[in-house]
């Protein structure tokens, strides 16, 4: 059952990261090499601050609107 629970939340992080890049790039160019390259394109939108001041949630909230 944890193997489970892992890889469901290896799929959400993946699709939040495509959430984060789509809003920022609007190309699906980045888009897929955002998804092959996720982890490393999350921690990188963490460091440069593109998901301070409260992005992180508003990101996913502008795609229900």
């Amino acid at each position: 059952m944890k193997e489970r629970e892992t890889s469901i939340l290896y799929m959400v992080l993946g699709i939040y990261t495509l959430m984060v890049s789509w809003y920022y790039n609007h190309n699906v160019i980045l888009l897929i090499i955002h998804y092959v390259f996720w982890p490393i394109y999350l921690i990188y939108e963490l460091l440069i601050g593109h998901l301070a001041g409260g992005m992180w949630k508003t990101i996913p909230l502008s795609y229900f609107k």
